[in-house]
């Protein structure tokens, strides 16, 4: 058994030993901001190294975004995918890695990346439309049609969203909704090349 006063001892060199590596962080943190301020992104990564934890979500995040800015694609995905283990109810580290599936072009990545976020927030605005003009380009106007939908319920009078769901709803056939949409844009973008485009496909 433990006296009090042992106690208190290891206690005090607990709080001891945690605050100074909270020192420790605080400061490779704040010389990677530096070093990142002047585009030395292998420096930056250097001074999170050497206060890595795995299960840190900060630095497993931050260290995601350097190694994206160091231009090392695989090593930017790791440490987001680790951020998104660690806080699977958190959206920052899904949006940070699309950007990096982005920059490689990996759309298969990019669509399961979009449905998780909206599995944690439906009504996103930005996901659904993003998400609608993956399957829009795809030719599934279908499915384009349905995150189109969300987002221009969200925002009836978005440019973006007026549009794409005129073309949507035209390749669907939805003449009638497609002629609403397209009047509809105009109204925000008068003269508008696509909106005119599409009004005079429809007959």
């Amino acid at each position: 058994m433990y006296t009090k006063k042992a106690i208190l001892l290891l206690l005090t060199i607990f709080t001891l030993h945690t605050k100074a590596q909270t020192k420790e962080v605080l400061s490779a943190f704040s010389k990677s901001y530096d070093y990142e301020a002047i585009a030395k992104y292998d420096a930056a990564i250097s001074e999170l190294n050497t206060v890595y934890i795995a299960t840190s979500y900060e630095t497993n995040l931050r260290l995601g975004w350097l190694n994206y800015l160091a231009g090392k694609t695989k090593e930017s995905i790791s440490f987001y995918q680790k951020a998104i283990s660690l806080m699977p109810a958190a959206t920052e580290p899904k949006w940070a890695i699309i950007t990096v599936y982005t920059k490689t072009e990996n759309w298969t990545e990019i669509e399961k990346t979009y449905l998780s976020i909206l599995k944690l927030d439906t009504k996103n605005a930005t996901a659904n439309y993003n998400l609608g003009l993956i399957y829009y380009y795809r030719k599934d106007y279908f499915s384009a049609k349905k995150y189109f939908d969300v987002a221009l319920n969200i925002s009836p009078f978005g440019y973006n969203n007026m549009l794409m769901s005129g073309w949507a709803n035209y390749f669907l056939g939805n003449k009638n909704e497609a002629k609403i949409l397209f009047n509809k844009t105009l109204l925000y973008s008068p003269n508008d090349a696509s909106a005119l485009q599409g009004l005079s496909l429809i007959k």
